[in-house]
């Protein structure tokens, strides 16, 4: 037969490409037959992906799309603490931070990963191990299915870091939670718990990661009951707030992390797949993926060059500011920021001093060596 892959043996220093078996209704592994799984893996960074890990994502996942021995393929990251995180902001402020050339070619890349994900022949399922978090939700929405631990979060991290959310949520948030949920995400960038997600439609399914005492419990940071608060909302999956907190986090102190169920969940979801027509099953997952695609294709190219442009304003100072800053100050001063380009001030590295010193502070070092 004929090999339609683009690379023979590419490199794969970034991420991991297994083909593990694919189980029978009666839990036995089928001859001849198996799941592929992309495995992010920089855990060190949340799992952010660089440029070199993108190139390798596309290349696997167009290598799956070509084997014809695989049901389904399975995109997850290495560890507990994270799917994706998004982009890496080491790369952001270090090589891409005022040079929107270079962030335009970046970004023809990371929508080729996005596009690879939405024309796989195979079903794609997003296992959940961690936080999906920017172009790391953005990537995991692309996806078919999502599989979640209950301990994961979502959210965006666009307009708080100097970007908009453009790699693909302004496209497919909607479509799962509705205008409103999805302006709210994109625009606040506040974390939504996976019982909130789900609950919300963004998931197929969520299951329990933290065992006390030997025992799965749901996850104790997050109201896992359908109750009302004092303004009649339903707040299933809200995070819990003062000595509620604490209580959890005092659980948390004492648990194990356990992924054995999410593994579990994913395997019985690729079973059920097993189980269809092949040509019948991809149809019907093209035919529902038109709807992000319609979106997709319509908005990337123009999105491109404007997360290109950004790169000499607000994108050169919020990457920046992220990744220079330590944990508790990694945001620019809003306010002086607004209150500055209110009194006509042009972008400039005085301007980016002015609203996070700490952001300039590696140029004014590299410069006195």
């Amino acid at each position: 037969m004929t090999n339609h892959n683009l690379v023979e043996s590419p490199p794969r220093a970034n991420i991991l490409l297994e083909r593990r078996p694919v189980m029978s209704r009666d839990r036995s592994a089928v001859e001849g037959l198996h799941n592929v799984w992309i495995t992010l893996n920089n855990p060190s960074e949340l799992n952010s992906y660089t440029t070199e890990m993108i190139k390798e994502i596309i290349l696997a996942l167009r290598e799956a799309s070509n084997d014809r021995a695989a049901v389904a393929v399975v995109l997850t990251g290495a560890g507990n603490r994270s799917f994706c995180s998004g982009g890496n902001t080491r790369e952001y402020a270090e090589v891409y931070a005022g040079a929107p050339g270079e962030y335009r070619q970046y970004m023809r890349l990371f929508n080729d990963m996005v596009t690879s994900v939405l024309q796989c022949d195979k079903p794609v399922i997003s296992r959940v191990n961690g936080m999906r978090v920017g172009g790391g939700q953005e990537v995991g929405m692309a996806c078919d299915f999502s599989i979640a631990s209950d301990m994961a979060v979502f959210s965006q991290a666009g307009p708080k870091h100097g970007s908009a959310p453009d790699g693909g949520s302004t496209d497919f948030l909607p479509l799962y939670v509705g205008i409103e949920h999805a302006m709210m995400s994109g625009t606040l960038c506040e974390p939504w718990s996976a019982h909130r997600f789900y609950w919300m439609g963004g998931l197929t399914q969520i299951v329990p990661v933290t065992k006390v005492d030997s025992k799965f419990v749901p996850n104790p940071l997050v109201v896992t009951d359908r109750v009302l608060d004092d303004y009649g909302r339903i707040v299933i999956g809200e995070f819990k707030t003062g000595e509620t907190k604490k209580q959890a986090q005092d659980v948390l102190a004492k648990a194990q992390t356990d992924l054995s169920l999410l593994d579990q969940a994913v395997d019985q979801l690729c079973t059920k797949l097993l189980y269809t027509m092949p040509d019948c099953l991809i149809k019907t997952i093209e035919s529902l993926r038109k709807h992000k695609l319609e979106h997709w294709d319509r908005n990337r190219e123009t999105n491109r060059a404007w997360l290109a442009l950004n790169m000499m304003t607000e994108a050169n100072a919020g990457f920046r500011a992220f990744h220079y800053g330590e944990k508790k100050n990694r945001e620019v001063d809003f306010v002086r920021l607004r209150q500055r380009l209110a009194q006509g001030a042009h972008w400039s590295e005085e301007l980016v001093e002015e609203i996070a010193p700490w952001a300039t502070q590696h140029v004014t070092e590299g410069a006195a060596k």
